[in-house]
């Protein structure tokens, strides 16, 4: 043989070589991408907690949860016991408590499912209110929530009840029933 046909002999072994590298490489990447399952989390918390300003540079809203899972192919968060706390100028702040929630990717909806209980403490001119229902959908950004679930509102002296419930949390606070409602009230 002559130095030629060794060079040539080289120049194919190092193609073969480069082109075994070249898929064992491309390969092991995507072994890599298929083991990684469709919905997994990216990061999590134990004993989340999340306080947001307004421009003004006061307390807007509060979130805690004993768990928080993101999953960055949806882009959405899951929470375990989820509380919820919203502000409002004058007045003391709603709290809204559940079993689990989901906040969507765009971090503005939220649906708290399960038991869901909300609460507002009194005043010297506003009674204290509390809201039972499950399956609650929070728009954060306008302090708005529903559900199409049982709901009741208790204030000291009066129990009102019905199918469907849509509230407003901020000024000027609004509570509607969507069907059913029964109620019982006290006359001072």
């Amino acid at each position: 043989m002559t130095p030629t046909h060794y060079k040539v002999y080289a120049v194919v072994f190092i193609l073969l070589l480069g082109t075994w590298l070249l898929a064992d490489i491309y390969e092991g990447k995507e072994s890599r991408k298929m083991t990684i399952a469709a919905h997994s989390p990216d990061y999590f918390s134990s004993g989340y907690y999340k306080k947001e300003m307004d421009v003004t540079g006061s307390i807007k809203n509060e979130l805690s949860a004993d768990k928080l899972i993101h999953y960055a192919d949806d882009g959405t968060t899951h929470l375990e016991n989820p509380v919820m706390t919203l502000y409002n100028p004058d007045t003391p702040p709603w709290v809204i408590k559940s079993e689990t929630g989901i906040l969507e990717a765009d971090r503005d909806h939220l649906l708290l499912s399960g038991k869901v209980f909300i609460s507002r403490a009194g005043t010297k001119t506003l009674n204290p209110l509390n809201i039972n229902t499950s399956e609650l959908k929070v728009k954060l950004s306008i302090s708005y929530a529903e559900t199409d679930q049982w709901a009741e509102i208790i204030d000291p002296s009066n129990r009102t009840e019905g199918v469907g419930l849509q509230t407003t949390f901020s000024d000027p606070i609004k509570v509607k029933f969507l069907s059913n409602v029964k109620g019982r009230y006290a006359v001072n």
